[in-house]
């Protein structure tokens, strides 16, 4: 099946009070760390014989370092006190906050508050030392937070209040007046607590329904509404599409679960999801366009998902490709080329079969009319597109 739904979310509600300031979360919300967390266990618990186990990864998400010590030398029953592990595992974090790339969204986002003159705040359960070193690798970041504070310096971290309070009070503006942006369920509960309105993009996959206690669950930073909250609006959405830097992946297409053809009357050209698996824990569910070239028939257009498909429950995160061009017969192990270059909803769930074509077909109109605007047309000359000899799996302009 092509095109995801959403497993969203709460609507947000008109506010009574403009807000003033806006209040982030630095691990999970600006900053994709998953993916370097996982990493840094599974070679750290390989030492023990111990296999990391991605179901109990909630327990750490949002976390102090030494909550998540905690957790993960009872969890696994490590032969090692809390401390041996944290400066054992130290270092190993150390060698990688370097190579943290930022969450789709979070460069837009900082760009659009500075731009507005929209004060911003940085509150992190890392420590400060920690959390300098993660930003100082992203141009602009330091110098456009008008404050930042880190888990050590305050009392208590999240869930407790204490770190949005006083962010609230060096920036001398009242919590009810500040957006927090958060990824986490003590994030959540520390945001709420303090008084502010709290916006979630749940780093959890498929965990979106546990953080009912925020004003606002959202899919990823690309679905942000700020003139819902009084600030200003972004003005970067081109005809229902929003232009992102472009990402190109390619490999032989693949059979998928039949769904396509079969079920919605939509072939997809699928690709084998275990050489992306970075990839996919990089960029968030959604419907996203683009173009596509196969090594023997050209260049087309093309609209896609990734997600978890919940219609159909998947239990995996797929990337589903529309190729929308008539095809006289099947190309399976032909190579497939896509760069991608635009963004159109976050992945939804929907009450019938009938809602959920409607809208893919919604979504195959959208795509081929911005794929004739310059700012989209221009990638179909794109050499990756057509040189089927570079079998590189994934390369990516960011």
């Amino acid at each position: 099946m092509l095109h995801s739904e959403m497993t969203n979310t709460s609507t947000a509600q008109p506010l009574k009070k403009l807000l003033a300031c806006v209040l982030l979360d630095l691990d999970g919300t600006l900053l994709n760390t998953d993916g370097i967390v996982v990493d840094v266990l599974k070679e750290y618990l390989k030492k023990y014989g111990k296999h990391w186990d991605a179901r109990a990864a909630h327990k750490i998400v949002g976390t102090t370092p030494l909550e998540a010590a905690t957790a993960i030398v009872e969890d696994y029953e490590l032969p090692c006190s809390v401390s041996d592990f944290v400066q054992e595992i130290n270092p190993m974090f150390s060698d990688r906050w370097g190579k943290i790339k930022a969450n789709p969204g979070a460069n837009r986002l900082i760009d659009h508050l500075r731009s507005h003159g929209v004060p911003m705040g940085l509150a992190s359960n890392s420590p400060r030392e920690n959390i300098e070193t993660k930003i100082s690798h992203h141009k602009g970041w330091k110098e456009s937070f008008s404050c930042i504070i880190g888990g050590d310096e305050v009392k208590s971290g999240k869930p407790s209040p204490e770190i949005y309070l006083e962010a609230a009070k060096k920036l001398n503006i009242e919590p009810s007046k500040c957006l927090v942006i958060e990824d986490s369920l003590p994030g959540v509960s520390a945001g709420k607590a303090a008084g502010t309105v709290v916006v979630a993009v749940p780093s959890l996959p498929k965990q979106s329904q546990l953080y009912n206690a925020a004003d606002e669950v959202i899919n990823s930073l690309l679905d942000l509404r700020l003139e819902i909250y009084g600030l200003p609006p972004f003005e970067d959405w081109v005809e229902g599409t929003l232009p992102i830097k472009p990402w190109y992946i390619g490999g032989p297409v693949v059979k998928g679960y039949g769904r396509g053809s079969k079920v919605l009357g939509i072939p997809t050209a699928n690709l084998a999801t275990e050489s992306f698996s970075d990839l996919l824990s990089e960029y968030p569910s959604g419907v996203y366009f683009g173009w596509a070239g196969l090594s023997n028939r050209g260049v087309c257009k093309m609209v896609m998902s990734i997600g978890w498909n919940p219609f159909f429950n998947n239990t995996e995160k797929t990337i589903e490709p529309w190729l929308l061009h008539d095809f006289d017969k099947d190309f399976y192990g032909e190579e497939l080329r896509l760069a991608i270059v635009g963004y159109i909803r976050p992945e939804a769930n929907f009450p019938t079969l009938e809602s959920l074509i409607e809208k893919i077909q919604e979504d195959r109109k959208i795509a081929e009319k911005a794929l004739e605007l310059p700012l989209y047309s221009q990638y179909k000359e794109e050499p990756y597109l057509k040189n089927p000899l570079q079998k590189d799996g994934f390369h990516s302009s960011i």
